[in-house]
């Protein structure tokens, strides 16, 4: 290995710190925004536009876990309490996971897509959040799939007609239930580094929206 290839790697692998870094801070600070919308009952619309949750499918699990949180910090607290150093470090860990969890479902219920005069944004918890204008947009149909567990979120994919494309879906427990497709392939940009994340160009957005019927008639009042 010569020396330039050394710091090149070097220099890649304090990218990639520095990049997870800032990404985690930024969820951080997202946590906390979610929590103080959801108080204030101000989830974020664009101007005159409509939301349309996608949390149905996870909320049963996501309550669960909260509960179970809630319930483990006294139990943890009351198991260590005779080595205070300990039993700070769990209680601040305790209360930061349980913090973390509120604000995530926070961000489900605060941050739904919406439909508005300047087109769709897509959204998916903490991070997602694509903008599409109706100039990108070619139609928006209704089409449920259910999808293999783990799939990648961008893949190739053959269309109706056999032409193959390739596609981001955003799916609630394996399953979309909306199509978007493009006029053609459009930049969209995911949370975190390639190939998983950063920028990636498709012809087809698919998601899950709660409401599926009232989603369609938001974007027929603003293409056909």
């Amino acid at each position: 290995m010569t020396e330039t290839t050394a710091i090149r790697r070097e220099a890649s692998a304090w990218a990639s710190v520095r990049s997870g870094a800032a990404r985690a801070l930024r969820m951080e600070l997202r946590v906390y925004e979610s929590l103080g919308r959801l108080v204030a009952r101000r989830p974020a619309l664009p101007a005159g536009a409509s939301g349309f949750g996608y949390h149905r499918p996870v909320m049963t699990v996501l309550v669960v876990f909260i509960v179970l949180s809630a319930v483990e910090i006294p139990i943890i607290d009351l198991i260590v309490h005779q080595w205070p150093p300990v039993r700070i470090g769990f209680l601040v860990l305790g209360i930061w996971g349980l913090t973390w969890m509120l604000g995530l479902l926070a961000a489900f219920l605060t941050r739904p897509h919406t439909v508005g005069p300047d087109g769709i944004r897509v959204r998916n918890g903490l991070e997602v959040d694509i903008p599409l204008s109706w100039d990108d947009i070619a139609a928006v149909a209704p089409a449920r799939r259910v999808d293999e567990p783990k799939s990648p979120r961008v893949l190739d994919e053959v269309g109706a007609g056999g032409d193959r494309c390739r596609a981001l879906a955003l799916r609630m427990q394996d399953e979309t239930n909306v199509e978007i497709r493009l006029e053609g392939p459009t930049v969209v940009r995911l949370p975190g580094r390639a190939p998983k994340g950063g920028e990636h160009r498709v012809e087809v957005v698919r998601l899950w929206t709660d409401d599926q019927a009232g989603f369609l008639a938001a974007v027929r009042r603003h293409i056909p």
